[in-house]
């Protein structure tokens, strides 16, 4: 049962419990909205999140045959200094947008230009080449990915957040002014019946003073 908010019983405080009101069911119908446009971001975002999981698992998996292929053929150390030679040149910019009223990021990726490959091609193969280009060519998903994940999380906070303020509007703030309001135009109309009653009274005496009818 919703409580009674402890304010003054006064006819002003009444017009600013309706006001309260008011704004209270304006803000709730809003949050609601929010609520709604939150969650069909929420899917999407996690339609693309299984579809980029999907490309990344297949671009990382290519990567990984390619290298088990390479370091297969040439030995893990002779792979892994070609590896080192080769690391570099890749750059992830970090930014933010807005989404349904909500920051979340935005990752550019920027891969330098195709070039020869910066290990000696004399000690090396195509093998080493077809890693190093599966292993380019799996970053832009597993950015995407990246960025997807932290969206979906951010999202679902602020859904939490939103429907927490939306349920105390809903099941405490409104139940509340609303009980707050009713008692206190009950105890107005009250007082007025009373008035009204003794205004009565007061007429009916001073006719009998006056010695008249009785109105």
């Amino acid at each position: 049962m919703a409580r009674l908010l402890k304010v003054r019983p006064t006819k002003i405080e009444l017009v600013r419990l309706e006001r309260r009101l008011a704004l209270s069911q304006r803000v709730h119908k809003i949050l609601k909205d929010r609520l709604a446009i939150l969650t069909t971001e929420f899917i999407e975002s996690a339609r693309r999140a299984i579809t980029a999981r999907e490309r990344m698992a297949v671009s990382v998996r290519r990567a990984m045959t390619a290298a088990g292929v390479a370091g297969g053929f040439h030995g893990c150390l002779q792979f892994e200094l070609a590896l080192v030679d080769s690391k570099g040149g890749a750059t992830v910019m970090a930014g933010t947008r807005n989404l349904a009223g909500t920051r979340v990021p935005h990752l550019s990726l920027a891969l330098p230009e195709r070039r020869l490959p910066p290990y000696d091609l004399v000690l090396s193969s195509s093998m080493v080449d077809d890693a190093a280009d599966a292993g380019r060519d799996a970053l832009p998903a597993i950015v995407a990915l990246a960025e997807l994940d932290r969206t979906l999380e951010l999202l679902g906070m602020e859904i939490q957040r939103t429907k927490r303020i939306s349920n105390a509007l809903e099941y405490v703030v409104v139940p509340a002014l609303e009980r707050t309001i009713r008692a206190l135009s009950m105890k107005f109309e009250e007082r007025d019946r009373e008035e009204k009653a003794r205004l009565k009274h007061i007429k009916v005496l001073r006719s009998q003073a006056t010695g008249g009818a009785p109105p």
